[in-house]
């Protein structure tokens, strides 16, 4: 096994550098291989145009005549670019992507062959749907589900197929994805904040839309490293390995000159995105060694979410070419940071306005009051189905680690905010004199400009944070698909702002306030029911953690807790209210969440016990024979005055055995655990013991495998060790 090692470490040292060439600028590139706006007006009818556009922005249905005309021009298209296939891509329940390629090609006779593709071809299509997670909402005998064009997304063309991005939902109508509920969700924002904006601030909006900027951090390892580690090839991650004397604590990777290999896979991928409409902007190396984020130009939810999913598989095929494999798992390595992928999200309306900006004027900034304070009540609300979002095995290493945001949620607004709702929470209740009016307008709603000018204070503590002109939500992990988080919050400000037009007209029509008065006695309200989720210190610390228990917040460290809230009386009454997921899609989505936990703790110990008694045990005999044969020979030479001359190596012998003897017997107490728990028939209870007997055999076994680590002979260690997967460039 050692000879792996050593044969991918050579193969690591002897890589050159991909040249990549980049001669066309990428405003040219942009968007080249994607069905967008420009080619749709070339490739298009008027009235196939007329009707995507109606679609996209009204969400009307487009005939199945014009559907036809669609599908032809988009053929005619793909075609022009050497595309041979189809596909409808969606985004199951598994978290990644998923496509089925069937090719223009058809046969009519005779000999002869066509390209076609017509609008039923584009519109729905059939695959089986039973081996897909579903939560029980089909059965492997009742296999059909039907995915449907979105197109709301444009298609797109990836090497020689046409991409037709879609939703994919049971024989019944129940969602069987992500984009289903993300879309309904959206739809919900759109309606309850135009509702807001268009009776109380600005009449010509008639459409808001929510927007998200995500950050992908991830790792860079080289392939043939990785291939030499079966935990990091079957987990994602590594189960064992000793620290190195060098990790991140110099902090001189972060920001630091990318390496040169690492550079070109960017330029690479840039290139790809470029083509693809995916328009990433930055790129720079993050604080652990070989790890990296990019970050893209904020985009309307829904199509932000696609190109997320879209480059996390293009960054793997790209990271192959120049012989590196991508690492997504929040903690691929033990004692140095994890990886996220921070959800930057704001919303706007069609006039062009950031309804989380502040403006000049005092009307612009109650506008951005409401909004923003309406925001901070929902998560209030909501504060442990934000939680379950974000919820999953490898989330749990990251999440509360000193080097992530807690697990407790909260929200970072700055100083100078938190001035501004005190000002607001002592609003007089009910009429406001023409004095109250006035100073709130001028001296209160009216400097909030001047002030977030000023407020670049950040807390990289704070899972939900305020920064400017957005929400900045830091707790998801680097491997989730933002469509999950971005439902939840998204439908949670929806029924917030519903709530609050309620309110607000409650008091115009009862109370005969004026509007603006309506509006400063219902956000006075907020404030003061939202004071506990406001936190500007440390939430590293453990002070922050027992002042949460005393604001009655939920501090669910573990998935199967957190999971939980996925399933209250209070989750179903708003998914159902808004019209996002009814009782069994909320429920399937819980079950496969449930599931995937034990499946990947089940594979981690599996794994962790295979490498431990096939690699680890082994190779410390193996030294250890070395080591008998030296006090051997020692003994022949010196006699009884041996033990002198042996000492060392004597209690080397004794400290292998004595971790020898700890790995296996764990081991197999980890594999009785497993079994008992496996008898378990529900599936929650089964999560749990998971988490309670199974998860912590795994540091036990890990800590004395890599005190042997450091003391077998490194020439014959198997496993690669940090210092050469973090450091080998």
């Amino acid at each position: 096994m050692s000879k792996i090692r050593f044969q991918a470490l050579k193969e690591t040292l002897g890589r050159v550098p991909l040249t990549v060439d980049e001669n066309i600028k990428r405003s040219v590139l942009f968007g080249e291989n994607v069905f967008n706006e420009d080619t749709m007006r070339q490739y298009l009818t008027k009235e196939a145009f007329r009707s995507v556009m109606d679609a996209n922005k009204n969400g009307t249905k487009i005939d199945r005549k014009v559907a036809d005309q669609i599908a032809a021009s988009m053929k005619d298209w793909a075609l022009s670019k050497g595309v041979t296939h189809y596909t409808h891509w969606f985004q199951p329940l598994t978290g990644g992507t998923a496509e089925k390629h069937d090719a223009f090609f058809d046969t009519i006779g005779g000999g002869r062959a066509v390209e076609r593709f017509g609008g039923n071809e584009l519109v729905q299509q059939e695959p089986d749907a039973s081996s897909f997670p579903n939560g029980g909402i089909r059965n492997t005998f009742e296999a059909r589900g039907y995915t449907a064009w979105d197109p709301t997304s444009p298609a797109f063309i990836y090497g020689t197929t046409l991409c037709i991005p879609t939703i994919f939902v049971s024989y019944t109508g129940e969602a069987l994805d992500y984009k289903t509920p993300l879309l309904r969700a959206l739809q919900a924002l759109d309606k309850a904040a135009t509702d807001v904006v268009s009776s109380y601030f600005d009449k010509n909006v008639s459409k808001v839309t929510s927007s998200l900027g995500w950050e992908q951090e991830y790792f860079l390892v080289d392939k043939a490293l990785y291939t030499s580690r079966p935990d990091m090839v079957l987990t994602g991650r590594t189960l064992l390995g000793h620290a190195p004397a060098k990790g991140q604590q110099l902090d001189d990777h972060y920001f630091g000159s990318i390496p040169t290999r690492a550079l070109n896979f960017m330029r690479d991928l840039e290139t790809e995105c470029m083509l693809l409409g995916i328009p990433v902007k930055t790129r720079h190396n993050e604080v652990a060694p070989n790890q990296f984020e990019l970050a893209p130009i904020y985009e309307e939810t829904n199509l932000a979410v696609d190109h997320n999913a879209l480059i996390m598989d293009v960054m793997g095929r790209v990271a192959s070419r120049h012989n590196f494999k991508i690492l997504f798992h929040e903690k691929p390595f033990a004692g140095i940071n994890g990886s996220g992928k921070h959800n930057n999200w704001s919303m706007s309306t069609d006039t062009g306005i950031n309804l989380l900006a502040p403006s000049k004027t005092p009307k612009r900034n109650l506008q951005f009051l409401t909004f923003f304070i309406s925001t901070i009540k929902a998560i209030s609300v909501y504060e442990e189905l934000m939680r379950a979002g974000v919820a999953s095995a490898s989330n749990d290493h990251r999440l509360g680690a000193n080097e992530a945001p807690p697990a407790i949620i909260s929200i970072f607004i700055g100083a100078q905010l938190t001035k501004v709702l005190k000002e607001l929470e002592s609003v007089t209740k009910g009429k406001l004199s023409p004095e109250e009016k006035t100073e709130l307008k001028l001296n209160v709603v009216g400097k909030i400009p001047e002030i977030m000018l000023d407020n670049t204070d950040r807390n990289r503590t704070s899972p939900f944070a305020f920064t400017g002109n957005k929400f900045e939500f830091r707790a998801v992990g680097s491997k989730a698909n933002c469509a999950d988080p971005m439902i939840i919050l998204n439908t949670i400000v929806a029924k917030q702002l519903k709530d609050f037009k309620f309110e607000v007209d409650k008091l115009i029509s009862n109370k005969k306030l004026n509007k603006d008065e309506a509006i400063f006695n219902v956000l006075r309200e907020y404030i003061k029911q939202s004071k506990n989720i406001l936190f500007e210190g440390n939430g590293y610390g453990e002070a922050w953690e027992k002042e949460a228990v005393k604001r009655g917040l939920s501090n669910n460290k573990t998935t199967p807790e957190a999971l939980k809230a996925k399933i209250s009386k209070q989750s179903f009454e708003l998914f159902k209210e808004m019209e996002v997921m009814n009782d069994i899609e909320l429920q399937a989505r819980y079950d496969i969440k449930v599931e995937d936990y034990i499946m990947n703790i089940q594979i981690e110990a599996r794994v962790l016990g295979d490498i431990a008694l096939n690699h680890v045990i082994p190779t410390a005999i193996s030294y250890q024979n070395l080591l008998i044969k030296n006090v051997t020979g020692l003994k022949d030479i010196f006699g009884a005055d041996f033990k002198k001359h042996s000492k060392e190596q004597v209690e080397s012998i004794i400290e292998i055995s004595n971790h020898i003897e700890a790995i296996s017997s764990k081991v197999h107490a980890m594999v009785e655990a497993r079994k008992k728990i496996n008898i378990l028939t529900d599936e929650p209870k089964k999560a749990e013991q998971y988490c309670i007997k199974v998860k912590p055999y795994f540091e036990e076994i890990r800590y004395h495998c890599d005190k042997l680590e450091m003391m077998v002979d490194d020439n014959l260690w198997p496993l690669t060790k940090y210092r050469e997967m973090l450091f080998t460039r």
